[in-house]
């Protein structure tokens, strides 16, 4: 079964939601500089607002790192509705072959149900240990040879682990990868045809991440799960799952550990629960599908943020009490300011100049990197050694080579432009870069791995035959700030 069904469209008010309302929450997000790539909302199944923050469009697939999980738990509850397995089969009686000699009475007890809820009785993240062990050649091997430190269900551990395991039982039960059994189950019916996932070194998708879509994607895995499972006369996935995977089966977090209010509300199957009886998919660095059923209404953003909580405390402040029962009357002006904002949301290319006294001068030159600046960056230093700029009245490159290997990024001045590049990556990424001069001696360069959540801006400082290059990220799980690499030609 394929759709193209698309959502209708409304205004705000016409559902019962305040223009004013939805702007100033937009007006939150950037009084506390907040990196938004994009928003959705959706009210009684009509998308009220829409927006992508330029160089971030419609049609650009999105990483969603964590809430890859909330489609992972899905196809669980598809296969369960297929009567593949149920949520009380033990996780062992479906990986006999990969168990360790000698099983442990808190393996044994192990359930689907535990691997969903993330109650495995680990107390840490199994992931980095099933990934190191025996070279990483087995993780479904290496996870079921960690003994879980506890009974299953008796404690909460954020385990990316547990959600692998069940990315390999989906492929285990149906010979298909996570992504390929989902196609024609899920992503199909709902017409989304963009979308890719990463996958471990043994071909099995990650499950707890890597999945990318679009905003839109993520807006209707919500209002599926808004509408229980239904969707345009077919029910997708049971009513039942959808409690299920709602429900919190443990305690998340306890008072004055530290958590944030929304963290603290319990965890379901891959879905957190919310305040205000909402509950929600959510990805590192402030990738959301909040669903809530009081409000019938459902918001889908992507972004760059370190304070997740700050983006949802903003929609319970504005957008919530503002989504009535009633349809409100037209508010012409209101709504005119709301959609000149939606199409103007925007992320300002690199301020500076576009020329430089000092452009000319290093401009083709070629700089050798100092040995030294590398050792600050212990055993994930860059494969730099050398540099070189090239400048012209249009347009910019920089190429950085070493280990065999080029890598170049190039763009124009004041405005981004479209490239790919494998700086800082594995393989070649799709890029929206932009360039200038921010001072007389220093071109800075921004380089948004437009797909992803990240940003990486390099400052490159000019002084007579020495080049230095300061980099940062915009978020990231390690160090914003990089080593400083000293350059000399």
């Amino acid at each position: 079964m394929s759709t193209q069904i698309a959502f209708p469209s409304s205004t705000p008010e016409s559902q019962g939601v305040s223009s004013t309302a939805i702007s100033a929450f937009i007006d939150g997000v950037h009084a506390q500089n907040l990196e938004l790539h994009s928003l959705m909302l959706l009210r009684h199944g009509h998308i009220i607002a829409q927006g992508w923050w330029t160089p971030y469009s419609a049609d650009r697939v999105h990483l969603l790192y964590s809430l890859s999980k909330s489609f992972t738990s899905t196809a669980i509850g598809l296969a369960v509705a297929e009567g593949r397995l149920s949520v009380d089969d033990s996780v062992l009686s479906i990986f006999p072959e990969q168990a360790p000699a000698e099983v442990g009475e808190h393996l044994a007890a192990m359930r689907v149900h535990h691997l969903l809820s993330m109650a495995t009785g680990h107390k840490l993240d199994t992931l980095d240990r099933a990934a190191r062990s025996s070279g990483g050649s087995d993780w479904v091997k290496s996870f079921l040879a960690i003994p879980p430190d506890q009974a299953p269900g008796t404690i909460f551990c954020y385990n990316n682990g547990a959600t692998f395991m069940l990315s390999a039982i989906i492929q285990k039960l149906t010979g298909m990868k996570l992504l390929d059994s989902l196609r024609p189950r899920l992503l199909d019916p709902l017409g989304i045809q963009q979308a890719h996932w990463q996958e471990n070194p043994q071909g099995i998708n990650l499950g707890f991440s890597g999945l990318h879509i679009t905003t839109r994607a993520i807006a209707r895995l919500g209002q599926l799960y808004l509408q229980k499972g239904y969707w345009f006369g077919h029910q997708l996935l049971p009513s039942e799952w959808v409690d299920r995977a709602s429900t919190s089966h443990i305690q998340s977090a306890q008072p004055g550990d530290g958590s944030s209010p929304d963290w603290m509300q319990g965890y379901g199957y891959q879905f957190w629960r919310c305040r205000h009886n909402a509950y929600r998919g959510d990805g590192a660095f402030g990738q959301f599908c909040v669903i809530m059923p009081d409000q019938d209404a459902v918001l889908a953003i992507t972004s760059a943020v370190s304070n997740m909580q700050a983006v949802l405390d903003l929609a319970w402040e504005h957008l919530l009490p503002a989504m009535g029962s009633a349809v409100l009357l037209d508010e012409p002006d209101a709504l005119h300011a709301l959609q000149d904002q939606l199409a103007n949301l925007a992320i300002a290319p690199v301020a500076g100049t576009t020329d430089s006294a000092m452009a000319a001068a290093v401009s083709d030159c070629q700089y050798q990197v100092d040995a030294a600046s590398l050792t600050a960056w212990g055993d994930d230093k860059p494969a730099v050694e050398q540099a070189t700029f090239h400048f012209t009245p249009a347009q910019w490159q920089v190429t950085f080579s070493g280990g065999n290997a080029t890598h170049e990024i190039s763009g124009g001045y004041g405005q981004w432009t479209s490239g790919a590049t494998t700086f800082f990556r594995s393989e070649s990424d799709p890029v929206m870069v932009s360039g200038a001069w921010s001072a007389p001696d220093t071109f800075t360069m921004v380089v948004r791995y437009i797909e992803t959540p990240h940003c990486l801006t390099l400052d490159a400082h000019f002084d007579g035959d020495a080049l230095r290059l300061n980099s940062r990220w915009n978020v990231s799980f390690g160090p914003l700030e990089l080593p400083p690499l000293e350059f000399q030609r």
